[in-house]
């Protein structure tokens, strides 16, 4: 009976390991790499064009077709990008103060304790370089490096 039992546990814990890996909650994170790399509304060139991503901007991979990703972004818009304009280096987006002209700060270190060096509106897009205790140091194109609350931000 000892071994039925350590024999059910095992199986169980293999097929909730299974549900959660292919679950959507469990989606792998990536990111656009180019400029104006064209979200479809399908997996092929044949398909409309619904808008376009810039480089770096972070997504959910929700399923594979051939050469395309299908993807959902921080807003939840859905779509298809050929698989060579997606990469696996962290970004992230800021996520909060939508339709506001208000910015999130940029600090010199992991809290706020630490002086502001620069600011950001919703939908600024940096790329991630480390995360610490609910921080992220990112830094953005322009060359602006430095810490933001990690709860401010989507992307990996």
């Amino acid at each position: 009976m000892h071994i039925r039992s350590k024999q059910f546990t095992f199986f169980l814990a293999f097929c909730l390991f299974t549900f959660f890996s292919l679950s959507p909650a469990f989606a792998k994170m990536a990111s656009i790499k180019g400029a104006k790399v064209q979200l479809r509304s399908g997996p092929g060139t044949k398909y409309t064009a619904k808008w376009q991503y810039g480089d770096g901007f972070p997504f959910k991979i929700i399923d594979r077709k051939g050469k395309w990703i299908k993807i959902k972004d921080f807003e939840n818009d859905t779509g298809w990008v050929y698989k060579k304009y997606t990469s696996n280096t962290g970004h992230m987006i800021v996520k909060v103060n939508k339709g506001k002209k208000k910015k999130i700060n940029i600090r010199k270190g992991p809290a706020t304790k630490y002086e502001v060096v620069g600011q950001a509106y919703y939908g600024v897009v940096f790329k991630t370089l480390e995360q610490n205790n609910g921080w992220a140091r990112v830094r953005h194109e322009s060359g602006l490096t430095g810490w933001i609350k990690r709860s401010l931000l989507w992307g990996f």
